[in-house]
């Protein structure tokens, strides 16, 4: 990573900064609190590194959850990362070992970012996009060992911080709305969760709606690359 790389890839993950931040610290705050201390916030999130994930692990811990009940439900959360990087293959070819630190890297706020930034010219877009994932993940871990300071000497009551993470991700999606070529996809996700939500409920709504999303999308590519074409000013990727 050298200075240029840095320079230009900060001010790109600076609203990344901004909800990690908040987030980690509520994710240190809310492991604190079952009497976890900073070194497993710290371990959780350099290893675990997964935002929902993590919240829904504090819970598994504090009710004693078996390793199998444990895996089936974080599956059924991070579930989604599977279409995340399945559409980030070519941006990720090429890049040696370091594809499989962006694999492990690839957070709803760092897909987001990566499916919309491109490396200003001078600057190797390999280097420009592990950069951008590795400053995301160090502004998760500072955040949860801050949070787990804090909530060690001062007390806090966690009621109500797990909802920074769905803040997070609705700002993130007004912003890609605002910048997005079209709005198809947008529209498509929506409408396919709540379809979801109404026929299979709340429990089991993740799998079906992430189905017909991916058909969806495969089928309509066509539609959607014509669209990206017309767009010049903000071309798809």
């Amino acid at each position: 990573m050298n200075r240029k790389t840095l320079a230009a890839a900060f001010p790109v993950t600076v609203p990344v900064l901004m909800g990690y931040l908040a987030i980690g610290m509520a994710f240190g705050l809310m492991l604190q609190s079952i009497g976890y201390g900073v070194g497993w916030a710290v371990l959780m999130s350099a290893v675990i590194y997964a935002g929902s994930g993590q919240y829904l692990g504090v819970s598994l811990l504090a009710t004693g959850a078996s390793l199998t009940q444990a895996a089936f439900l974080t599956l059924m959360v991070n579930f989604r990362h599977l279409v995340y990087g399945l559409s980030m293959l070519e941006k990720f070819r090429g890049m040696g070992l370091r594809k499989l630190y962006m694999i492990f890297a690839l957070t709803d706020e760092t897909y987001a970012l990566l499916s919309s930034a491109k490396a200003p010219e001078g600057v190797d877009e390999h280097d420009f996009f592990f950069t951008v994932a590795l400053l995301d993940q160090s502004y998760w871990v500072i955040g949860s060992a801050i949070g787990s300071v804090l909530g060690s000497a001062l007390g806090f009551d966690t009621t109500g911080v797990d909802f920074a993470m769905t803040a997070l991700f609705l700002v993130i999606a007004v912003g890609q709305w605002k910048s997005a070529g079209s709005h198809l996809p947008a529209l498509l996700g929506g409408g396919a969760t709540l379809a979801s939500l109404l026929l299979a409920g709340a429990e089991d709504m993740l799998l079906p709606a992430l189905a017909i999303i991916i058909i969806a999308l495969t089928l309509l590519r066509p539609r959607l690359d014509g669209s990206c074409q017309r767009e010049e000013e903000r071309p798809c990727r």
